[in-house]
């Protein structure tokens, strides 16, 4: 199954999240096609059609991104591009922190996954999960990416201060939107494969 994302991060957690499934990158030059869809689900289909239509194999695609209440959910599907297109993931966490911050809110936030899967066959399937938190004052961690150093999941304890960029790898899975979603496509892979298996 071709994963698409150019995103090296991504490719690296959806192959710890999915070790049943034998992921392939990209094809070479291939070009992504604007995402501009109205939801993470829109965006994440657009990309997997595109790369289904381009290859004609399985393909899954994941748009996450993450929501700010006090922003009214920004920067949501715009996460990956929030201080400019081509920025990087310091710099769209630098915006988010300084907005947050000058809103003076709940500081709630949370983030957002949705995983779309076409079929060889081109029957499509979408997994959407959610991991809810907070957002800190400050950058703390030097693992994970995007902005998990200013987000702290509410799933590991209402005692627990650290950031998504300071558990490890495994919490990570363990609560993540991606790893929630991971899950539910992995489940519905296997729920497939049983059915052909009783059908053989």
């Amino acid at each position: 199954m071709i994963l698409a994302t150019g995103n090296r991060h991504k490719l690296a957690e959806m192959r710890e999240l999915l070790p049943e499934v034998e992921l392939e990158r990209l094809p070479d030059g291939f070009e992504m096609p604007p995402e501009d869809g109205d939801s993470f689900e829109a965006n994440a289909l657009i990309k997997a059609r595109a790369v289904h239509a381009a290859t004609g194999g399985a393909v899954v695609a994941d748009d996450s991104g993450i929501e700010a209440e006090d922003l009214g959910g920004a920067p949501g599907i715009y996460s990956a591009r929030y201080a400019g297109v081509g920025v990087g993931d310091q710099t769209n966490l630098d915006k988010l922190l300084r907005e947050v911050n000058a809103a003076g809110g709940k500081r709630r936030a949370a983030y957002v996954c949705a995983l779309a899967m076409i079929d060889a066959d081109g029957t499509e399937h979408v997994f959407e999960a959610r991991c809810g938190g907070r957002l800190l004052e400050e950058e703390r961690g030097t693992g994970g990416f995007g902005y998990d150093p200013i987000f702290v999941p509410e799933e590991t304890g209402p005692d627990d201060e650290r950031t998504m960029a300071e558990i490890s790898a495994a919490e990570k899975n363990a609560i993540s939107h991606r790893g929630k979603a991971a899950r539910l496509l992995a489940a519905h892979l296997e729920a497939a494969a049983a059915g052909e298996a009783a059908a053989d």
